[in-house]
C-alpha cells in the first residue's frame, strides 16, 4: 500500500466547493472560546460539505490567525455567519423547518448510535462552550438532544472531537437514506 500524494486526492477548488451539493447539516457554535476549536470545526465542515456554520456569542470569527492555523483555508469555502444570540439562530432555523439537535449530556438524550436520520431533513447540530456546554435555553428549545456514548472516567470530549464524531455519524447515515 502506498500513501497518496496531495496531487492525487481529487480536491475540489474553492469554486467547485461553493457549487457542490451540500450535506444537509448546519453547525451552530454556542459560545466557543478556543480559536483552535473553531478552526477545527471549519476544517471538518469542509471535509463533509456542511451547508453553513453559525458562530454565536463569544465565538470568534474569521479572519483570525489562530482560527486560520487549524482551518487551513476552510474559512474561505464553508459559508458562515455570526449571530450574537444562539437562541435567535435556533428560532430562525426552526422557521426554516430545520431539525435542531443539541449535542449534550442531558436527561432523555438520544445516544448518537441510536439517532435515526430522516430523508429530506436538514439538521442543525449545536455544540457548546468548552466548560459550560450548550446553554440550557438552547437545550430546552432543541427538537432533540444527542449524546455521544462514552465509557471511560471523563465523559468529556473536546468540542472539535465531538464535532468530528457527530458529523461523521450523521453524514454516514444521511448517505444511506
Amino acid at each position: 500500500m502506498r500513501k497518496l500524494k496531495n496531487s492525487e486526492l481529487d480536491r475540489l477548488s474553492v469554486n467547485d466547493f461553493k457549487e457542490a451539493n451540500k450535506t444537509p447539516i448546519i453547525i451552530v457554535l454556542d459560545n466557543i472560546r478556543s480559536l483552535n476549536n473553531i478552526g477545527s470545526v471549519f476544517r471538518t465542515s469542509d471535509a463533509f460539505l456542511i451547508e453553513k456554520i453559525y458562530l454565536c456569542g463569544i465565538t470568534a470569527t474569521p479572519p483570525h490567525k489562530d482560527i486560520h492555523k487549524t482551518a487551513l483555508g476552510s474559512t474561505d469555502t464553508v459559508d458562515w455567519e455570526y449571530a450574537e444570540k444562539t437562541s435567535s439562530v435556533i428560532e430562525k432555523l426552526k422557521t426554516d423547518n430545520v431539525q435542531i439537535c443539541a449535542i449534550e449530556q442531558a436527561e432523555n438524550a438520544t445516544m448518537l448510535n441510536d439517532f435515526k436520520v430522516e430523508a429530506n431533513t436538514t439538521y442543525a447540530l449545536v455544540f457548546g462552550n468548552e466548560v459550560k456546554g450548550v446553554a440550557q435555553d438552547v437545550v430546552s428549545s432543541s427538537d432533540t438532544v444527542i449524546e455521544i456514548p462514552q465509557f471511560g472516567t471523563k465523559h468529556s470530549l473536546n468540542i472539535s472531537v465531538s464535532c468530528g464524531v457527530v458529523v461523521w455519524d450523521l453524514f454516514s447515515k444521511l448517505k444511506t437514506t
